[in-house]
């Protein structure tokens, strides 16, 4: 026989999944919806598929754009430069925090200076990259990193520094050494931490890319944006954006996946 709380948990149980399905269908049912009601404003003429374009010219576009590859070839471009930078920041950015936490001094120094970077506009920093870098993949690896970097820094420094202070002096009393302390308790006690910047960095890291794309490049999502823009093939324009909202959904995603496995 069960108990009553062993009943009630399983209402629960039911009534959270119950939410759950609702939830997604009625997220797909909204977007179906603002589909639907898009193509039929397109073809009633009510809005100039010109310009708004339209669900089923989006979807022929980019059937025919799959039959040559050059959807995914520009896709895989952007992807592949994503990833590179997110990769590059993380490790830069954990290691230049476990720098400022070990020099005090440094990261008083460094402080003002991380703030004013992190709070510029990278937009503005990327036409100097190119004169710098020139055109190219490397440029716009740059262009990634330079948008994620300084606020991941400060993000996990301020992360670091907030670690439990009576573990750290348990490990000296121990005999353990700073090194110690960084490899026992503030790099797993942080772990969450790393994991929750990971999923802003990844959005940024795409942010970047396509900033550094659009000015230069010749291939990737971003390019194709400029691309579309310039020569009003807004077919062309949605297209790529809608790409990059899947793109952002899945990178993120699967971060979140991480951090869930490891709860």
């Amino acid at each position: 026989m069960k108990n009553n709380t062993q009943i009630e948990q399983e209402l629960y149980i039911k009534k959270y999944k119950l939410e759950n399905r609702i939830v997604k269908a009625s997220r797909i049912s909204l977007l179906f919806l603002f589909l639907l009601f898009w193509e039929l404003m397109s073809d009633l003429s009510v809005i100039d598929s010109f310009f708004f374009s339209s669900p089923s010219r989006i979807t022929l576009l980019f059937i025919d754009m799959c039959r040559n590859f050059e959807i995914f070839i520009h896709t895989g471009i952007t992807l592949y430069e994503t990833i590179i930078s997110f990769i590059i920041v993380n490790v830069l950015s954990i290691l230049i925090s476990v720098i400022l936490l070990s020099f005090e001094k440094v990261s008083r120094i460094m402080e003002p200076y991380l703030v004013i970077l992190n709070s510029l506009p990278k937009s503005a920093l990327a036409p100097l990259i190119i004169v710098w870098l020139g055109t190219g993949r490397k440029t716009i690896i740059v262009a990634g990193i330079s948008v994620a970097l300084f606020g991941s820094i400060i993000n996990l420094y301020t992360g670091f520094i907030q670690v439990d202070n009576e573990k750290l002096k348990l490990i000296t009393t121990l005999g353990g050494n700073r090194k110690d302390q960084l490899t026992k308790v503030i790099i797993p006690a942080s772990v969450p931490i790393i994991l929750s910047n990971m999923k802003v960095n990844i959005g940024l890291s795409l942010v970047g890319v396509i900033i550094g794309e659009f000015l230069a490049a010749k291939r990737g999502l971003g390019y194709l944006i400029i691309y579309g823009s310039q020569v009003f093939k807004l077919d062309l324009l949605i297209l790529s954006i809608i790409i990059l909202c899947i793109i952002a959904l899945l990178l993120y995603q699967s971060i979140d996946f991480l951090e869930k496995r490891y709860k």
